[in-house]
């Protein structure tokens, strides 16, 4: 019997990982990668030890130390304050990866001190680093000095100079380029889906009712004012209208402000904050709805939209994500954020009369109509996750 050749060790190092499932879809995402790269890579993951915006570690899982989940990765839970170069440095040595991947941008624990590390340690395999859409330029708006600064600062510091950048679309290859220079490396390899697509739920629709959700956390990146801003303006809805939001609370502040756009808001339309959704359960949570509602600021691949599509549910969002061309496939609306010039009045004005316009339309759309859009929304998911290239140019990401 010929033995089998060892698998190459891919080391990870990532904010929040499972069981959590508080920080969205990036975290997903990740989590899928894993799943369909086990085969081919041996995963050893360092995270923290407690969810996003958590302070108390998983119940039931010991922390530092390597551990092997039922699926096959190797996880070692760290708690905030051990988190250093000295530890980075010990599990680098104990692993001995040929490849490393880093999630995310800013994070000072689980993205730059790794890469500062590696450095130091003159590593010589491939590192490979998920920008999660944190270079897009509405992204980079959010904090911009901050950013700005800290993206001139790696740039002379050549902190990025022997990485990889993993882009799930080709406007994030040039998001990345226009951050870091026209000479800095990145290979497209697009999301990887969960491995079983549910069946097909059926929802009641009638005319003159709606029942939207976001599925994403409470901050000015998702836009979630702004989407709060557009149902204040629909005047002249006629039905019922239920907005229900899952997600962290980012921004304390920021919340504040959606809370009061809520309360003006005419008793026809009912906004309900929901908390947080496990990840596990977000396919058939959607099931229960008519659809996303999600103006994001900017999204490298909004795992969400596609999860949406999988469920069989249109989505409305903003243009800056790469699904695009919804409405010619019958699954959705991607509507701009830009502000117009009205005629005849010389003010600028957003958009919001065509976001209110497919509102308005959803609403008063009656079963026939609305399960032909399902049906398109599934049909879109499906001519994704039929890709058959798709986890070959993820595996391809380490070679």
């Amino acid at each position: 019997m010929i033995p089998e050749t060892p698998k190459e060790k891919v080391l990870a190092f990532i904010d929040w990982y499972l069981p959590g499932y508080k920080a969205g879809g990036g975290q997903r995402a990740f989590a899928n990668m894993v799943s369909y790269l086990r085969d081919t890579f041996d995963f050893y993951i360092i995270t923290r030890n407690t969810d996003f915006l958590e302070t108390t570690p998983y119940e039931g899982i010991q922390s530092e130390k390597w551990l092997e989940r039922a699926e096959g990765e190797k996880v070692y839970y760290c708690p905030e304050a051990k988190v250093g170069s000295a530890l980075y440095k010990q599990l680098i040595e104990e692993v001995q990866p040929h490849h490393v991947y880093i999630n995310g941008v800013y994070s000072w624990k689980f993205s730059i001190l790794p890469l500062l590390v590696l450095k130091q340690a003159r590593f010589k395999g491939r590192i490979v680093l998920g920008t999660y859409g944190m270079l897009a330029p509405t992204a980079i708006n959010i904090k911009k000095s901050k950013k700005q600064l800290f993206i001139k600062v790696a740039c002379l510091a050549g902190l990025y100079k022997s990485v990889l950048f993993h882009a799930t679309s080709d406007k994030e290859v040039g998001d990345i380029k226009n951050a870091f220079g026209q000479n800095a490396k990145a290979q497209l390899a697009p999301h990887l889906p969960v491995k079983e697509i549910p069946a097909l739920k059926p929802v009641n629709k009638s005319s003159g009712e709606l029942k939207l959700i976001s599925i994403a956390r409470i901050s000015p990146e998702k836009n979630t004012l702004f989407a709060l801003e557009k149902l204040k303006e629909m005047d002249d809805a006629v039905g019922q209208l239920t907005y229900d939001l899952y997600g962290p609370v980012y921004d304390e502040l920021y919340w504040a402000e959606c809370q009061k756009v809520i309360q003006q808001l005419p008793e026809r339309i009912k906004v309900t904050y929901k908390g947080v959704v496990d990840g596990n359960e977000v396919l058939d949570l959607f099931t229960r709805y008519h659809g996303l509602f999600m103006p994001t600021r900017g999204e490298n691949f909004g795992y969400v939209i596609l999860e949406s599509f999988m469920a069989g549910r249109p989505v409305l969002i903003s243009d800056q994500t790469p699904w695009r061309e919804l409405e010619k496939d019958r699954c959705g609306w991607d509507v701009s954020l830009e502000m117009r010039i009205e005629k005849g009045e010389g003010r600028m004005n957003s958009k919001s009369g065509d976001w209110c316009a497919v509102l308005n339309n959803l609403i008063s759309m009656q079963q026939e109509e609305f399960d032909n859009w399902c049906i398109g929304a599934r049909k879109r998911a499906e001519l994704f996750i039929n890709d058959s290239a798709l986890k070959e140019r993820n595996v391809t990401l380490f070679e």
